[in-house]
């Protein structure tokens, strides 16, 4: 199954959020965090750490751009294949942005304070981090991985692989270099994450409470978009005392935009609230599972069927441990 883009102007929003990403997160890099020797998160402090060790212990120079382009090369193959291909297009646009950004923007240090450029490196990068996520895509690199890895051990959280990744980097920067440049690293680590959480969220899954006059057309909306099981329920409004109805749905963080600019396009008018979700019992399918419902969904609508194959019990040999 290839690429799907639901609607143009989605594309053109997605690119455009794509570009401010990385102008950012390149921008946080050679004007402050690259000068300061403080190392960025993921792949980006990776190929920062390679490039000062051979720059220093082997008198080579690299470009940053291109060795973080390359870098990321093997990590949207595995994204495209197993995580989800509009989440990792998108976000492979990003890198390549960022690439293209690190190259033209000039490496140009506007503090000779360390802690400074630590603090405003992380800060702007997280800006250009977490208005990625806001919007369904990323900045390549640890966010794939890091989504794969927790699709594969569903007992954890991808936050362990993020601690786990960037804390080899900390680690190696400490060891090889002074340490200091280690702790304010660190510092720059808690400011990113820190930002990220208050533009977008730390929690993984989200629970979305939909208050709608048009029950039938954001079922069916959500029905075609998401295999997510919904619960329904009949309300009414304590103000008007009009009828309406409540529809409850557990969604990731990472089609959180979808599922508002589904709502939006269904019912304008609808209330919704979202709520952040510490643990899910039950059954939660990956973007992968959901495709492979949706479209043995998609054969029986045009009449394509093997005999007595039931696809909801099918489902269940395919991928039987679905509980997180």
């Amino acid at each position: 199954m290839g690429l799907k883009i639901d609607h143009v102007g989605d594309f053109l929003i997605k690119t455009g959020i794509s570009l401010i990403a990385a102008f950012l997160c390149a921008m946080s890099m050679n004007l402050f965090l690259i000068p300061a020797q403080v190392y960025a998160a993921g792949i980006n402090g990776a190929a920062q750490l390679m490039i000062d060790i051979m720059r220093d212990g082997f008198g080579i120079h690299l470009p940053i751009g291109l060795l973080i382009l390359a870098l990321n090369l093997p990590v949207a193959w595995l994204g495209w294949k197993k995580v989800g291909k509009s989440f990792t297009f998108f976000s492979f646009i990003t890198v390549l942005l960022t690439s293209l950004f690190l190259t033209v923007i000039p490496v140009y240090p506007l503090s000779d304070d360390i802690l400074l450029n630590a603090i405003f490196g992380g800060m702007i990068s997280a800006v250009g981090v977490g208005l990625a996520l806001k919007f369904g895509i990323s900045t390549g690199g640890l966010d794939i991985i890091a989504v794969y890895l927790t699709r594969k051990n569903r007992n954890a959280a991808s936050g362990k692989y993020f601690l786990i990744l960037n804390g080899l980097i900390i680690i190696i920067a400490g060891a090889v270099y002074e340490w200091q440049y280690a702790l304010y690293t660190l510092i720059s680590r808690f400011v990113n994450s820190y930002v990220i959480d208050l533009i977008h969220t730390k929690y993984q899954k989200l629970t979305v409470i939909i208050v709608t006059h048009k029950k039938d057309a954001v079922i069916q909306a959500i029905r075609d978009r998401f295999d997510r099981g919904m619960t329904v329920i009949p309300s009414y409004g304590g103000f008007t005392g009009s009828g309406n109805t409540s529809i409850l749905v557990v969604i990731s963080h990472y089609e959180l935009y979808q599922m508002e600019q589904l709502i939006k396009r269904t019912d304008p008018e609808a209330f919704t609230d979202i709520l952040e979700t510490n643990k899910i019992i039950g059954v939660f399918h990956t973007e992968e599972q959901q495709k492979a419902i949706q479209a043995q969904k998609h054969r029986e609508d045009k009449g394509i069927k093997s005999g007595a194959f039931e696809p909801v019990h099918a489902f269940h040999r395919i991928f039987p441990f679905q509980t997180k």
